[in-house]
């Protein structure tokens, strides 16, 4: 395998956001993108975080596999996991926690609808949310989807809650994680997933 700068950008990769990484070789680390593109990125420019396993761990993250970090997020993604969590702590529920896998799952979801363009819970790619999540290996008890196209994410998220099928979702209290993509839409302006699950 060759490594080097001269070679054709097939994806770009932005601040904050979370990729895969499977390997690191010498100073670069082997990823896979949005679109499932696998290329190699200059360690440079990635800030990797472990999931720990009870021990001392080398990020901030916390001491399970599904974790409560939220520095992987979009500024974008963070506003509505907040405002989603506001709306259950009011409702005398407790806070949702990111799950990292799920949140990569809603992220190529909301990819997935706007490079297919299409507003459907059943995915022409992946098939329905919950095939979806089998299928990338989270397993779960309860779980759900709420989708929306908007330009604000609190617009977005008080549609949700004026909704009584999103609502329910939101307010579920069988739901401990959640993943959240927020993708640009030139239809929408932003396209948004919210997976939940409940373990």
């Amino acid at each position: 395998m060759v490594l080097g700068t001269n070679f054709p950008v097939i994806a770009k990769t932005y601040k904050n956001q979370y990729i895969h990484v499977f390997a690191g070789i010498g100073n670069w680390y082997i990823v896979q993108v949005d679109g499932d593109y696998i290329g190699a990125v200059s360690k440079d420019y990635i800030k990797p975080i472990y999931p720990s396993t009870g021990g001392s761990s080398g990020g901030s993250g916390t001491s399970t596999g599904t974790n409560t970090n939220t520095s992987g997020l979009t500024t974008d993604e963070l506003e509505v996991f907040n405002l989603i969590n506001q709306q259950r702590t009011k409702n005398g529920l407790s806070a949702l926690k990111i799950d990292a896998e799920l949140q990569r799952v809603a992220r190529i979801k909301a990819q997935d609808m706007v490079d297919n363009n299409y507003f459907s819970h059943t995915s022409p790619t992946y098939g329905s949310p919950f095939n979806m999540m089998k299928n990338f290996g989270i397993s779960y008890k309860t779980a759900g989807e709420n989708l929306a196209g908007n330009s604000s994410n609190s617009a977005a998220v008080t549609a949700w809650m004026n909704s009584e099928g999103h609502r329910a979702n939101i307010l579920n209290g069988s739901f401990n994680y959640t993943g959240i993509g927020v993708i640009s839409s030139s239809k929408y302006g932003k396209i948004y997933v919210q997976m939940f699950i409940g373990k």
